[in-house]
């Protein structure tokens, strides 16, 4: 039978450091990790998020819709971005409409598919991109920025390592 977590102090003294921070050393460190893993990732999205709001008037689906399309200059269709940002086709449709108004965005008839467009950023919607791109990946780096190189690389190799080592099915 699984026992439950004891929750203990945290690491700097505090009982809100969260459960990855509490857990007892005599519990399951491979919960443990995954745990500190989800508490690092969200508390880096969340602070992306603010900055993305706070300095650009955007939010991150939007960043990321632009991302896809950057990373896409042939254009993509709606069901293929939708597939890349694992988002419905009906968020797709509503972020089209608000990024096309805008400028940043234009549709166009698929060459293939008469039912289908293509997605492509406008030369307006690539520069603001590139812009904001530019100071994102310079929050990332801040943020991280408590890592030295060898830490920063150990890390991103471990991960890497357990990405293609995890089994993907359940058994």
């Amino acid at each position: 039978m699984n026992k439950p977590l004891r929750l203990v102090q945290g690491l700097d003294g505090q009982r809100d450091a969260g459960h990855e921070a509490r857990a007892a050393e005599n519990d399951h460190a491979s919960l443990k990790l995954w745990l500190r893993l989800l508490a690092t990732a969200t508390q880096i999205e969340t602070e992306i998020r603010r900055r993305l709001r706070t300095q650009f008037d955007t939010t991150l689906p939007r960043f990321d819709y632009l991302a896809q399309l950057h990373r896409h200059p042939e254009g993509l269709r709606m069901n293929e971005l939708s597939r890349h940002l694992m988002v419905t086709g009906g968020s797709i449709t509503g972020l089209t409409d608000q990024l096309e108004q805008e400028g940043y965005v234009q549709r166009e008839q698929s060459p293939e598919d008469r039912r289908a467009f293509l997605l492509r950023l406008t030369p307006a919607g690539r520069a603001a991109f590139e812009g904001m791109a530019a100071v994102h990946e310079g929050w990332v780096i801040e943020l991280l920025g408590g890592l030295n190189t060898t830490e920063r690389s150990t890390l991103h190799g471990l991960l890497g390592r357990l990405r293609v080592t995890m089994p993907t099915e359940t058994p």
